[in-house]
């Protein structure tokens, strides 16, 4: 199947870009790396009059690390993301969650931006966000903003996006001492989209677990920051029983529903397998 018809444009600056959604308003879509827009259109899922490419705007493209948060433009390719050394550094639980993103192809040219705003429930990159207590930094004509990655994803491809707004960034804090990231998923085949994902991050001193965040996805609507599961672990070191006291708390945490592969019934119960494998891998005590 081909796409409709649409007309194309390239903007050079972002006012231009502003200008041109003002004037097109819900006819147009935006297109960076196109992974996800491309498929909808051959799909006839979408069928905007005009896409408006926003590829050259490059000043929103790269990584920087300023006063203890690092910054990742929307532009930026999932491959510059995957391979940079201050991802690995600073952020290691994106390092982990990278090679998971599709296939290489789709990397070199799929953008960050792109994941975190198209917001797939069953993607990595939001729920790393989520775990990291990430910003993202929004902006319209009229005004920028931040807004925290825990009020960012509202239901199914929803965000807090307004009509006539970009995503610019995300601000993620850097890794601080005695924190650590770990990172696991589930799907039929590598690359294909999770079954159920966890992205975890956490302090460890002395052999005891603390602010512990547990990001799940494949499980609802929007990656959900399990709560119930972290207090588990709170001030207490790995064990067996920690892990199914948390196991047993994602009844609280966790919705899962259907779908055409999985019941919710088999989607619990990964995550709680995974769980307890993430968890291990956090506290340094894989078997």
């Amino acid at each position: 199947m081909k796409a409709p018809a649409f007309a194309y444009v390239k903007p050079a600056s972002l006012a231009e870009t502003f200008e041109l959604i003002e004037r097109y308003g819900e006819e147009a879509r935006l297109l960076a790396g196109g992974q996800s827009l491309v498929a909808a259109l051959n799909m006839r899922l979408a069928a905007p009059r005009v896409l408006i490419d926003i590829g050259g705007l490059r000043e929103f493209a790269g990584i920087n690390v300023m006063e203890g948060t690092l910054a990742i433009g929307a532009l930026t390719r999932h491959r510059d993301v995957e391979r940079s050394p201050e991802i690995a550094r600073h952020l290691p639980l994106l390092h982990q969650a990278l090679p998971h993103v599709a296939h290489a192809a789709v990397r070199n040219r799929g953008t960050f931006g792109g994941s975190i705003a198209f917001a797939d429930p069953a993607a990595e990159l939001p729920a790393c966000s989520l775990a990291l207590d990430a910003k993202f930094l929004i902006a319209s004509k009229e005004r920028a903003r931040r807004v925290a990655a825990r009020e960012f994803f509202k239901g199914l491809y929803e965000t807090a996006m307004e009509p006539g707004e970009i995503l610019l960034a995300g601000e993620f804090p850097v890794l601080e001492s005695g924190y650590r990231s770990a990172f696991q998923e589930l799907a039929r085949r590598h690359g294909d989209y999770a079954i159920v994902g966890l992205a975890a991050h956490g302090r460890l001193a002395n052999g005891v677990l603390s602010d512990v965040r547990l990001a799940y996805f494949g499980v609802g609507a929007t990656p959900v920051l399990a709560r119930n599961a972290a207090a588990a672990f709170e001030g207490k070191a790995f064990s067996d029983a920690a892990v199914s006291a948390a196991q047993a708390a994602l009844e609280h945490d966790l919705e899962p529903s259907d779908d055409i592969h999985h019941s919710a019934a088999a989607k619990m119960h990964l995550a709680r397998v995974l769980t307890g494998r993430v968890m291990a891998q956090l506290a340094g005590a894989e078997r």
